[in-house]
C-alpha cells in the first residue's frame, strides 16, 4: 500500500509539464539494477526500473548456492544443476574437479533476468522501455534521468529522481556521466554462442594428453573450462551446460583475437560444430571494481558499471546481485538522512567482504594465465585435493576457508614448488 501510495505521488508531480518525481530511478534490468528496484520498491520507495529490453548478456550462467539462498531463487529458474568443473591444459591434459555434496545452479540469462525484473514490478516498481542518455539537473538540484522509450528512437522523456541507480552494464553510460574513472577501465571482450545441447555422452574426443587422455564428451552436469593460448591469450573458454542449452565462449583483453574464430574452433574440436546454433552474443566484462561507485551527491552505481565481476572466474551474477542490494541499501540510508555520505558505503561494504578474494584472483589471472607454460601447471595444481575442496568451499559459499590451516600451508608449498618449475606438470 505504501509503495503505490508513493507512486501515486510521483506521477501527480507530471502535471504542467514537470516531470515526475521518483525516490529512485534505476538505470539497467539486469540482475544487479533488477535488484536494487525489487529492494528499494519493497522498502516501500517510489521506483522506476528502466531497462533497454531485448538484449542477452554474453554469460556462463552460473550461480552458487549462496546466491540462490540469499536472493530467494526459485528452483524453476535452475535449469542445471553442476555437479563437477573439467580443466583443459594446452596439452590437453584434463583434471576433474567434483563438487562433494552440492551443485553450481546454472540458468537461462534470458529468462532469469526476466524473472528479477518482474519480481520488481510485483514489489511496486514502475518497469520502463527505453536507453538512458543523459543525467540532468532540474533549477533546484534534483536529478533528471533523460531517456528515449523504446529502444532508441522514441520520444526524449524525463524523470526526477531523488537518487539513482546506475546499473547499465559494463560501458555504463550513467558511471561515465557521474565517475570520471568509469571512462577509462579496462575490460575482457566475452563472446559466446548459445547451442542445443547434445545428449550426455555426445561430443567429440578432446582429450589428448600425455598421461591423462580421456574421451570429453559432453555431459550435462559438468562444466568444461579451457586454459589454452590458442583458444584465449589471456583468459579462458568455456562450456557450459544450461539445460536444453549450452553455452560455448571465450574472453580475451587481446583486442587482435578473433573470439569468434576460437568459439567456432572449440565448437568443431568439442564435437559441438554440428549442434544447431540458437543465439550469438558478445559484450565487454570489466577487470576490476572502480576505486568509486557514487558521485557524492544522488547517484550509485551497481554490478559491472561498477566493475564487479570477480578476475580469474568472470563470475558476475551473485556479486551483481549483492551490489544491487547494497546500492538500494545506501539509496534508503541517503533518501532518509540526507547525508550523500551513506552512497559510498555501498561499495565499503562491498569491499569489506569481497575485496580480499577479488585481488587474491586478480593476482591468480595476471600470473597464471600469461602463458601456456604457467597454464599447464595451473591445471596440473588444480589436481591437488586440497585445491579442490577449498576452490569449492570459496565459491560456493563466498568467503576465504580458514577451517583448515594446514591445507593453506600445503597449497602455498605447492605453489612454490610448480612455480619453480620443481613439480612435473
Amino acid at each position: 500500500m505504501q509503495a503505490q501510495e508513493n507512486i501515486n505521488n510521483a506521477m501527480e508531480n507530471s502535471i504542467d509539464g514537470t516531470p515526475e518525481t521518483w525516490d529512485a530511478v534505476v538505470v539497467g534490468g539486469g540482475p544487479a539494477g533488477a535488484t536494487a528496484a525489487n529492494e528499494l520498491a519493497g522498502r516501500g520507495l517510489s521506483v522506476v526500473l528502466l531497462e533497454r529490453g531485448g538484449r542477452i548478456k554474453p554469460c556462463g550462467g552460473a550461480i552458487p548456492p549462496i546466491a540462490i539462498e540469499e536472493f530467494d531463487i526459485p528452483d524453476e529458474l535452475i535449469v542445471a544443476r553442476v555437479k563437477s568443473a573439467r580443466v583443459i591444459s594446452p596439452s590437453r591434459r584434463q583434471v576433474d574437479m567434483p563438487i562433494d555434496g552440492g551443485f553450481v545452479g546454472m540458468v537461462d540469462r534470458e529468462d532469469f533476468d526476466e524473472w528479477l525484473r518482474q519480481r520488481a514490478a510485483d514489489a511496486g516498481a514502475r518497469r520502463e522501455t527505453g536507453s538512458f542518455v543523459r543525467l540532468d539537473r532540474d533549477a533546484d538540484g534534483t536529478a533528471v534521468v533523460e531517456f528515449r522509450r523504446g529502444r532508441s528512437s522514441g520520444e526524449l522523456e524525463r524523470i526526477r529522481a531523488r537518487g539513482v541507480v546506475g546499473a547499465d552494464g559494463a560501458r555504463s553510460e550513467v558511471a561515465r556521466q557521474s565517475v570520471p574513472e568509469a571512462k577509462t577501465i579496462p575490460y575482457v571482450a566475452a563472446y559466446h554462442e548459445i547451442i542445443e545441447s547434445p545428449e550426455d555422452g555426445g561430443g567429440g574426443t578432446n582429450g589428448q594428453g600425455k598421461d591423462d587422455a580421456r574421451e570429453a564428451h559432453f555431459a550435462g552436469d559438468r562444466c568444461d573450462i579451457y586454459y589454452e593460448g590458442r583458444l584465449s591469450p589471456d583468459f579462458y573458454a568455456w562450456v557450459f551446460p544450461h539445460g536444453k542449452t549450452t553455452s560455448v565462449g571465450v574472453g580475451s583483453a587481446n583486442k587482435g583475437f578473433s573470439l569468434r574464430s576460437a568459439v567456432t574452433t572449440l565448437r568443431s574440436e568439442a564435437g559441438l560444430g554440428d549442434s544447431a546454433t540458437v543465439r550469438r552474443e558478445g559484450a565487454p566484462i570489466p577487470l576490476r571494481p572502480l576505486s568509486k561507485w557514487d558521485n557524492g551527491r544522488d547517484v550509485v552505481l551497481a554490478g559491472d558499471a561498477a566493475g564487479v565481476v570477480a578476475p580469474a572466474s568472470g563470475e558476475g551474477i551473485y556479486y551483481a546481485m549483492l551490489g544491487g542490494r547494497l546500492a538500494s541499501e545506501s539509496v534508503a540510508a541517503f533518501l532518509a538522512s540526507g547525508d550523500a555520505r551513506e552512497l559510498a558505503k555501498a561499495r565499503k561494504r562491498f569491499l569489506k567482504a569481497h575485496g580480499r578474494v577479488f585481488w587474491i584472483l586478480g593476482l591468480l589471472q595476471r600470473f597464471w594465465y600469461s602463458n601456456d607454460k604457467r597454464r599447464e601447471r595451473f591445471v596440473s595444481i588444480c589436481r591437488d585435493p586440497d585445491v579442490q575442496h577449498l576452490t569449492w568451499q570459496a565459491y560456493m559459499h563466498k568467503r576465504l576457508v580458514r577451517a583448515k590451516p594446514l591445507a593453506h600451508v600445503r597449497i602455498f608449498f605447492k605453489d612454490l614448488a610448480h612455480l619453480f618449475g620443481l613439480v612435473t606438470p
